[in-house]
C-alpha cells in the first residue's frame, strides 16, 4: 500500500529547515503551492545547495542561534542525503507579499521564511513537518510532481 502526494524539491539547507520546523513560510517567485492549499506535500531534497548565505544571517542574527545550533540543524537536514523524498508538510494559504510592509511584519516573515528579500514573492504557510522513516530515492523536478510513498515509510 502507498500514498500519492504532490512533491516539491527544496535546496539545502531549506529542505532540512522545513522538515525540522524552523522554516514555516516558503517563498517562491510564482504561486507554486497555491494549488495544494490544505493538502500534504512531500519534501524532496535537491542535489544542489541554495546559493547565498542569507539563511545563515537570519539564523544567527534574527533567531539568535549560535554556531553549534546551526551545525546541528545542518546535520539533521542531511540525515537522508540528497536526491530523496525525505518528509511531509501541510500546505497552508499562499499570498503575495507586498513591496512595502511595516518593519515588524517583515521581520516576522524573515524569521518564518529564514530568508531576506521577501517583498513581491509568493509566500506559503507550512505546518506539521515530519520526516519519513527512511528516504525515498527520486529524481527532482523543476515544478511540482506526484510521488508515491510506500506506507512503511510514512511517519506515525
Amino acid at each position: 500500500m502507498s500514498v500519492k502526494v504532490s512533491c516539491l524539491s527544496f535546496r539545502q539547507p531549506y529542505a532540512g529547515l522545513v522538515l525540522d520546523g524552523v522554516k514555516t513560510v516558503e517563498s517562491r517567485w510564482r504561486p507554486v503551492l497555491s494549488g495544494v492549499e490544505n493538502q500534504t506535500l512531500a519534501v524532496h531534497i535537491a542535489q544542489r545547495d541554495w546559493e547565498g548565505e542569507d539563511w545563515r544571517a537570519v539564523l544567527t542574527h534574527t533567531l539568535g542561534m549560535d554556531h553549534t545550533q546551526i551545525q546541528a540543524l545542518l546535520e539533521s537536514g542531511e540525515r537522508f542525503g540528497r536526491g530523496v523524498v525525505a518528509g511531509l508538510v501541510e500546505v497552508g494559504v499562499t499570498w503575495h507579499c507586498p513591496a512595502s510592509l511595516p518593519e515588524e511584519d517583515l521581520q516576522d516573515l524573515k524569521r518564518s521564511a529564514v530568508l531576506t528579500g521577501l517583498e513581491e514573492k509568493h509566500l506559503t504557510r507550512l505546518s506539521n513537518p515530519r520526516w519519513l522513516k527512511a528516504p525515498l530515492y527520486s529524481r527532482g523536478h523543476k515544478d511540482m510532481w506526484t510521488v508515491e510513498i510506500p506506507s512503511q515509510l510514512l511517519p506515525p
